[in-house]
Parts: C-alpha cells; structure tokens; sequence
C-alpha cells in the first residue's frame, strides 16, 4: 500500500510556512524548547551568585541548539522505523520534504559544536560539557545503542534530559549542590513513565515497527504497573528539594503535579487503554510543567 501521507506532502506546494513547519519538525523543536525551559529554571533554583540576563539566554540557546542537532539525528538515523509508523510516518526524510542524505549529518554536527562551543566560550566548560551530554545520550546512547536492542532503552536514555538539568545548575556552581542533583534524578524518573504512557497508547506502531518498547515486551498491563511505579518514586523525589532549601510554594507543586499524574497512572493501571496510555502521557507533561512554573514562583518569592 502506498504512502498516502508521502504522496500528499509531495503534492502541495512547498511555501516558506511550510519549510519551518517540516524544521520544526526535524530538529523537534518542542523537545528542544522543554530542555531549554528545564535548564533555565534549573539556573534560577540553583542557590548561588546572580547570573547575567545574556548568560541565562546563551544557556537557553546552547541548550536549544544541541537538544535540535540530537533531534534531528534521531530522525536522520530511524527513517526506516518512522516509515512504519503512523505517529512518525509524516516526518520530512520519510514524505521525501528533504532529501535523506549526508549533508544533513554535517549539519547536525556543525549544530552541536556551535552549541557546545559557545557554552563553553561563554559559560563554562562543565556547562558545555553537560551539554554536550545531554545530546550524545539522546542521539547515540538512545537512538543507536539501546532503542531497537532493548526494552530498558528509554531508563538509560532518559538521561539525557537530566543533563540539560545539570547544564543549568553548573552555571551558577559548576561543583553542583544537592538540589540541582535531585532535580536531575527528577528529570531521570520523569522520562520512562512519560514515554510508556505513550508507547501503550501507540502500541500497534511499536510493535509494527519491531521497537523493544516496555509495553511491546511485556504487554500494557504489566507496563502500565511500571508507568505507576515510576511516577511514585518521581513523586517522592520531586518532593526532596524541599528539605534542601526550596520553599512551600515548590513543595505545593510538586505535590499538585504529582498527585495529578499518579492519579492518571492508577486508572491506567486500572485499564491499560490507549485513551488513558494519552491520558497519562499529557498529566506526565502537566506534571513536569507544574513543578517548574512552582520552582519559578518559588525562587522569585523567597528572592
């Protein structure tokens, strides 16, 4: 059967709207941006020595432009598995809306050097080098080493969100203290029940694209008890900041966040559907929304 998505993007014309929508989809703009956000905060949560407005933009920028070059090196290497999918089958390199070639991957590389390097130029070299990280463990740890080997792909490879967490902190204190250490266990916990939520949901395009995820493994109800699992211990974890140095206002956040998305793993556990794997995958996002508009709030009262 054809590629109907396929043929109808190389039917319309290909107008300048249309090429930032296909860049944003490359380089996963939305991740890119929610990597910056989480290293921003974490900068302002850090206790320590004020940083510079155009130091906290350069970080968000840096954090920006490795988080694209890793995205777009995602796409570049699983055109085959997108291909097969019906979430991914509308991506650029698949449609034909670019041309799957190597060029692409000097490209990516030049992204991530300039990212990394301006970190460090301006920055520091442990933001830099947490950076780079950062997107070394989504596009190489993830991509090519775990995700189509193994079913704990995502657990490691969740990493890599932690880093941009540790990108921030090492701004104001490259030594790092414990809070912005918690906050990257934090952003660790969050990574597998977020995206379990959305491979029950997705199962079908998993299995058919012959991806280890979690639920194709070891089926949705099994998952789903680990979707909760985790989302407990993130709880719990996301609370520890508290006893650190942040205030009431960070505590109710991560208490309203993490009640909310343990609510949504209970009745996923209850019925391990793809409706409440969505469900579940969305209260991961307002989950990690909350807790860093509450630590934003927080650090701003007590400053």
């Amino acid at each position: 059967m054809p590629n109907c998505s396929r043929e109808v993007a190389l039917a319309q014309p290909f107008d300048g709207s249309m090429l930032l929508k296909q860049l944003s989809n490359l380089f996963k703009f939305r991740i890119g941006v929610v990597m910056a956000l989480v290293s921003v905060v974490t900068l302002v949560v850090t206790p320590g020595q004020a940083v510079p407005a155009w130091q906290v933009l350069v970080l968000g920028l840096t954090v920006l432009l490795a988080a694209s070059s890793a995205g777009a090196f995602n796409q570049y290497y699983e055109v085959d598995i997108d291909a097969r999918m019906r979430r991914t089958d509308n991506r650029p390199f698949v449609t034909g809306a670019f041309a799957h070639n190597r060029w692409w991957l000097l490209l990516i590389g030049a992204m991530l050097v300039a990212g990394v390097g301006t970190a460090g130029w301006l920055l520091n070299g442990m933001a830099a080098l947490y950076i780079f990280l950062g997107a070394f463990f989504y596009a190489i740890v993830y991509t090519v080493w775990l995700k189509r080997r193994t079913s704990t792909n995502i657990v490691i490879g969740g990493a890599a969100g932690s880093f941009a967490v540790l990108a921030g902190a090492a701004v104001v204190d490259p030594g790092l203290g414990p809070v912005p250490v918690i906050l990257a266990i934090v952003l660790f916990l969050w990574t597998p029940p977020h995206f379990w939520s959305l491979a029950i949901a997705r199962h079908e395009d998993y299995a058919a694209a012959g991806v280890p995820m979690l639920p194709v493994q070891v089926g949705n109800a099994t998952a789903a008890k680990a979707v909760l699992g985790n989302t407990l211990l993130l709880t719990g974890m996301s609370v520890l900041p508290f006893f650190f140095g942040l205030g009431w206002l960070y505590l109710a956040g991560a208490l309203l966040g993490g009640g909310y998305f343990t609510w949504r793993s209970l009745l996923l556990v209850r019925d391990a559907s793809r409706a409440n794997g969505m469900r579940a995958f969305f209260a991961s996002l307002v989950q990690l929304i909350v807790l860093l508009v509450f630590a934003v709030l927080d650090a701003q009262l007590r400053g």
